[in-house]
């Protein structure tokens, strides 16, 4: 199996973890930071919005399952990517909407998804495409944070969950569930 890894912005990462967790082809799904100044930063820093980083995720999926342009598809369906600086509630640089090319290839395919997620919205899409920097994990207690503390979290039932239920009815063909059955 040849294994790519896609790195992809879009508002708090126990957001989008959660929902590329269940995509059949993603092997694993990492949270981190990307795209900022500070070299190993913390979470409370990164919260402070003055790194420059990204709460970001680092999706490791096989390309013959899944390609990259569908994994993108996915991506700017479960955010909103017409949103500058923010998803929802959260607010700041830290949760931009954001791609991180790993390649010329994935750049290219970006600049075709954000057109055909264009398509679909009204407002312009604010997604950036950035350079590839240096990737640092999240702290152990945000790894699959959504799969351990969902049910106990009010920002995770709040948020999140109604989330990932509308992503699963969207992409039902696509869920590791479906193709287990």
């Amino acid at each position: 199996m040849t294994e790519e890894i896609a790195t992809l912005a879009g508002g708090c990462f126990w957001c989008v973890e959660a929902v590329f967790d269940d995509i059949v082809g993603v092997s694993a799904v990492e949270s981190g930071y990307t795209g900022g100044q500070v070299v190993n930063p913390t979470y409370r820093q990164v919260c402070g919005g003055d790194t420059g980083h990204a709460e970001a995720i680092r999706v490791h999926f096989d390309p013959a399952v899944i390609g990259y342009g569908e994994l993108l598809d996915i991506f700017f369906a479960v955010h909103d990517p017409t949103q500058l600086n923010r998803q929802g509630n959260d607010i700041g640089p830290q949760y931009r909407s954001a791609i991180f090319p790993h390649s010329p290839e994935q750049e290219a395919e970006a600049r075709a998804a954000i057109g055909r997620a264009q398509a679909d919205h009204d407002r312009p899409i604010v997604t950036t495409i950035e350079p590839e920097a240096a990737w640092y994990p999240a702290e152990d207690y945000h790894q699959e944070y959504f799969a351990r503390e969902g049910d106990a979290n009010p920002y995770c039932q709040a948020v999140v969950a109604p989330k990932l239920a509308k992503f699963r009815k969207s992409y039902a063909a696509r869920l590791k569930a479906a193709t287990a059955a």
